[in-house]
């Protein structure tokens, strides 16, 4: 008689067991790093074409949580940014765009915060060869609780028609 308890016990031990490890929370990490953690030179120093570097982001709390795209640079120059949304768009109030072309000066936008909103950046143009001059995007965002994230650090590099 107590050993046909003693197997449903352990069996429901063993499951309680299981379960108990598997509905632990992760936190997501610090700063995930996208870029390589080297701050650029500020605009205006006279930064030479291709020592523009990225920066690791920032990473909004999940209430808070949205997409922004920066598309990729076509063959005259422009790169295009769209918000995207997400489940914390609600709590966004400001998404400010900031370019900084391969020659160091800098360009400045702001998308609105509707999904599909978008904005056009004028980068640098190349002269048409396979890999030309990169130009560095960032996008900012503020929340209601007047908090601002760096969450897009990307590099945009010149692409041909061919």
């Amino acid at each position: 008689m107590q050993f046909r308890m003693i197997i449903p016990v352990l069996i429901l031990l063993c499951g309680a067991i299981a379960i108990a490890g598997c509905t632990g929370t992760q936190t997501p990490p610090a700063s995930p790093t996208q870029g390589t953690g080297t701050p650029v030179t500020p605009a205006g120093t006279g930064v030479p074409s291709g020592t523009l570097t990225t920066v690791p982001t920032d990473v909004l709390p999940g209430y808070n949580m949205v997409t922004v795209d920066v598309g990729e640079k076509d063959y005259l120059g422009i790169i295009p940014v769209t918000f995207q949304g997400g489940s914390g768009m609600n709590s966004i109030t400001k998404v400010d765009i900031k370019l900084t072309r391969a020659d160091g000066s800098v360009q400045t936008a702001t998308v609105g915060t509707k999904k599909g909103d978008e904005v056009e950046l004028q980068g640098t143009r190349g002269t048409g060869s396979e890999r030309g001059p990169l130009d560095r995007v960032e996008v900012w965002v503020t929340t209601n609780q007047a908090q601002t994230f760096r969450i897009v650090d990307v590099l945009r590099e010149y692409r041909s028609r061919g």
